[in-house]
């Protein structure tokens, strides 16, 4: 079975951080979704799609992101129900974000073109941010490269390469 979600919209209001009783943070948003064609008025219609983070990328995505910010995510689909206050069944869907990508740079007020990326995935488990030569991630220790940069302008000569690190 296969259930893969991927999204690009903007948030609709600013996320608000949670924390479950065990003290796990989470966060529940919605994201508008253009659809690919104009309305009868040729007005843009969109999707309000509700989605909700889990632990470091729900902290992220809080404190780092707000309304009218464009967001990419990739998750799942979650259906749930639960009994409403005049007794009647109340059936959700959301879709559980796994990967979050911060396509703004947080400063931004939204509808602007950025080359910087920022990421926060559960595979990497922080906010990596684009910058310029010198900026290091903070977990490897590894130089972070913007779009335009060329990584290896610096570098002087040809580099080595033994036939053992080669995977033919």
């Amino acid at each position: 079975m296969i259930n893969r979600v991927v999204l690009v919209g903007r948030l609709t209001k600013d996320p608000e951080l949670r924390y479950t009783p065990n003290g796990v943070a989470t966060c529940r948003f919605t994201i508008a979704v253009n659809r690919t064609f104009r309305g009868q008025d040729g007005e843009q219609e969109a999707d309000f799609i509700s989605c909700v983070a889990w632990r470091k990328q729900a902290e992220n995505l809080a404190n780092f992101m707000k309304k009218g910010n464009l967001i990419g995510l990739e998750g799942r689909i979650q259906t749930g129900s639960y009994e409403g206050q005049e007794g009647k069944r109340v059936y959700t869907t959301d879709v559980v974000a796994d990967s979050i990508q911060f396509l703004e740079p947080r400063n931004s007020t939204g509808g602007s073109q950025s080359t910087s990326n920022y990421e926060s995935s559960t595979n990497t488990g922080g906010l990596y941010q684009g910058g310029s030569q010198g900026n290091y991630d903070g977990k490897n220790n590894q130089p972070i490269f913007t779009r335009d940069e060329d990584p290896l302008a610096n570098s002087k000569g040809l580099i080595e390469v033994n036939s053992d690190d080669l995977p033919f």
